[in-house]
């Protein structure tokens, strides 16, 4: 491995940082995508199709991790969803799932910190594996090409790869905090 070669130690890194942080939320994986994809921009040694394509599998192996995590302790992640719930407040979100359960997916993908959570309700209310596979797919489709969309417009601003990364980045955080606070708005609202 040539470590001086950004494509041998990049695409590693782009699988490996998302699919971390997919099942554990300690990367930043929406800043991965757009790093990766200001670098394939700014740079040329990266693909920005094998970035996306990377970027996809991983995001989708984690959310279906996540999932199977919580389906197989389904007494746990009950627990979870259930606490402070009425058993009608309960009935109501099955529902949704039952209705909705792909755009819940797809919705909990794009919302800062709502993948998970929504992973997790779906898992203990059984949300079946024939409808979440098809909805996480779009999901990470999606994500993975809103991200890699900041990184290419900051790949496309700057020559330095590092400046692209940098704003690449800073535009992430900027856009998972915005959408952050719109989310807590709302919940203040309701």
């Amino acid at each position: 491995m040539d470590l001086s070669d950004p494509t041998s130690i990049g695409y590693p890194v782009v699988f490996g940082g998302v699919l971390l942080g997919s099942i554990v939320p300690v990367v930043p994986t929406g800043a991965v995508v757009g790093a990766a994809a200001a670098i394939a921009t700014s740079t040329g040694r990266l693909s920005l199709v094998v970035v996306l394509l990377l970027s996809v599998a991983a995001a989708l192996i984690g959310d279906l991790v996540t999932f199977a995590v919580a389906k197989a302790g389904s007494a746990a992640a009950q627990r979870w969803v259930a606490r402070g719930q009425s058993r009608d407040r309960l009935d109501e979100v099955r529902g949704q799932f039952a209705t909705r359960g792909a755009l819940l997916v797809v919705v909990g993908r794009l919302l800062p910190a709502g993948r998970i959570p929504v992973l997790l309700a779906a898992g203990a209310l059984d949300y079946p594996w024939r409808r979440l596979v098809p909805a996480a797919l779009a999901a990470c489709v999606l994500w993975a090409v809103a991200y890699a969309v900041l990184g290419v417009v900051s790949g496309g601003l700057f020559d330095s790869p590092v400046v692209a990364t940098l704003v690449a980045t800073g535009l992430v955080f900027a856009v998972a905090g915005i959408g952050a606070l719109v989310s807590r708005s709302r919940k203040a609202r309701t």
